[in-house]
């Protein structure tokens, strides 16, 4: 949460690709679970009270994170700032104080470690190929590696929550929660969404499209068997996820329900 987030995109980018996938994938998730399994059962009235300054931290760090990707040259950096601001919004939803706010942040925390996960899977391959994650070395990949292209295309658009993937219902959700509790705190906390869309799409638009960069990169490849097999579960939860929601949220109903105070 802002302003204690300074720590996750400087060890995003020095952690190796399996060290960012272990930490936006698991490690991310244990901050969500200690707000529901102790914070909420320990501490109600603290919760409540302490709710409004949650609300303005969360807000700051959605739009500020959302604001940085923007300018970020690193790879790496947007991904990381963009898990900042994804979850304040699922601090957001947390702090709510309704069912349907609880189980949009638990499914947008679960979808946020396949999403990032795959984000920095495919960030890590780029690299192990041509050792860099600078984006002004990039350009026009879809010419040479298609079948990338494609994962990078389905795991951008389920990170700016595109209807049919897995981000789209927690966040849906997440804002219903938040507009039954506080109408202004849910306007300026959709703002995220907008600006997620900004920088992922023009993230995409500049690795992807345009001319191919010869000059920095000789030779390309597209992604191995093993490669392919490793993102190919990945893409099917997300949209397993996004299509089928009620499969996860039957599970988080009733512990979800037990929480409403």
């Amino acid at each position: 949460m802002f302003p204690f987030h300074i720590w996750l995109p400087e060890a995003h980018v020095e952690a190796p690709t399996v060290g960012s996938v272990l930490l936006a994938g698991i490690l991310l998730k244990l901050g969500v679970y200690g707000f529901l399994r102790f914070s909420f059962v320990l501490f109600p009235d603290a919760c409540l009270f302490y709710s409004p300054l949650v609300y303005l931290l969360s807000i700051l760090g959605v739009v500020y994170a959302s604001l940085t990707a923007i300018r970020q040259t690193d790879m790496k950096r947007i991904v990381a700032y963009s898990s900042v601001a994804h979850m304040n919004m699922v601090t957001l939803g947390i702090f709510s104080f309704n069912v349907i706010g609880f189980e949009g942040a638990l499914l947008q925390s679960l979808s946020h470690g396949f999403v990032a996960g795959g984000m920095f899977l495919l960030i890590g391959i780029l690299y192990s190929r041509y050792h860099s994650r600078f984006i002004y070395y990039y350009g026009g990949l879809v010419h040479t590696m298609p079948v990338f292209c494609s994962f990078f295309l389905i795991f951008t658009l389920a990170n700016i929550a595109l209807p049919g993937t897995s981000s789209f219902v927690g966040e849906f959700l997440i804002l219903v929660g938040i507009y039954k509790n506080n109408v202004f705190v849910c306007s300026l906390s959709a703002l995220g969404v907008i600006l997620c869309g900004s920088y992922s799409l023009w993230l995409y638009n500049r690795v992807v499209f345009g001319n191919l960069k010869i000059e920095y990169t000789a030779s390309f490849k597209d992604l191995s068997e093993r490669e392919f097999m490793v993102l190919l579960p990945i893409a099917f939860f997300i949209f397993v996820m996004g299509f089928y929601p009620s499969v996860f949220l039957a599970y988080f109903h009733f512990s979800c329900s037990a929480l409403v105070f």
